[in-house]
């Protein structure tokens, strides 16, 4: 297919409220939605008002179409997102804490600098230079005191790991040899090792999408994360829409919350949540009929 160059110029704020005015969309308080749009941009708040289009090809909004309705969907991505984060970072402190216990206890401290532990040497190399980027940028004051102290290259892993993203974990676990002790890990999670990494990599992108504000709520994912076929705590039944919607995510969520923090409150925060939003049509995010009554939904 033949590029072109991008045809579209900026437009002032003003005209653009006029411009969606034209296609459609109604304007309780256009001094509130200008200054919306002055602080949050076009361009961010128009895939929330994308569900309100009638005609997509050519922009023109259903009848009734408000943009309190868009901003309101906007408002609930936005808590959602926070909701979201909170929890990762719960679920990203398990797995480091278990990866290095477990594969220290199994091996040594620096289990993760030797490439006979590793499938893939080349991908083991890269990764190992990402961690010793990740480890000569760090300003902990934990590291500032190791390397005063230490000549060894790296820290062993209960600390290495602490500074290492989760995304480089994440990519290590994958590249590790298959076996008992990459088991071991995955296994303290009630999941195959093949589903624990494919969730693994579905999380390090669902927090990228979080800390970069981005569009969640009503999201086909580009990945696609792994059904469990006998998890160790209850687990949903497959989604006819499968793994790469939100409602996945959000059960992958819950239930690794349910064994890491059996008393969280997680479900109840999100059907609040939904609650004070009742617009929200869940099924754009592949919650399906009946949700609530799965079990680790209720």
């Amino acid at each position: 297919m033949t590029k072109i160059s991008y045809p579209k110029q900026l437009i002032s704020f003003a005209d653009q409220i006029a411009l969606l005015k034209q296609r459609g969309l109604v304007f309780t308080d256009e001094a509130k939605a200008l200054h919306l749009l002055r602080n949050i941009s076009y361009y961010r708040l128009s895939g929330y008002w994308y569900p309100l289009l009638a005609d997509k090809q050519n922009h023109l909004f259903k009848p009734g179409s408000t943009f309190d309705a868009a901003y309101n969907i906007y408002k609930f991505d936005s808590e959602l997102r926070k909701l979201i984060i909170t929890e990762l970072e719960k679920i990203e402190v398990a797995v480091r804490t278990q990866t290095a216990y477990i594969l220290s206890s199994q091996w040594d401290g620096y289990w993760f600098a030797d490439a006979s532990h590793f499938n893939n040497p080349v991908r083991h190399a890269k990764i190992l230079s990402k961690i010793d980027e990740e480890y000569q940028r760090s300003d902990e004051e934990f590291v500032t005191a190791f390397k005063s102290k230490y000549s060894d290259p790296f820290p062993p892993s209960w600390i290495t790991m602490e500074i290492t993203s989760f995304g480089t974990l994440s990519i290590l676990y994958n590249n590790l040899l298959p076996g008992k002790t990459k088991r071991s890990i995955a296994d303290y999670f009630g999941l195959p090792d093949t589903v624990f990494a494919s969730w693994l990599h579905s999380i390090v992108y669902i927090r990228n999408i979080c800390a970069h504000h981005c569009r969640l709520w009503n999201r086909t994912l580009s990945i696609r994360p792994l059904m469990p076929r006998s998890p160790r705590k209850s687990f949903i039944t497959l989604p006819a829409n499968g793994t790469r919607q939100v409602y996945f995510i959000l059960s992958m969520i819950v239930y690794l919350l349910d064994i890491i923090n059996p008393n969280h409150s997680f479900v109840e925060r999100f059907k609040d949540l939904l609650t004070r939003y009742p617009s929200i049509d869940t099924r754009a995010m592949g919650f399906p009929a009946g949700w609530e009554n799965e079990d680790i939904w209720k």
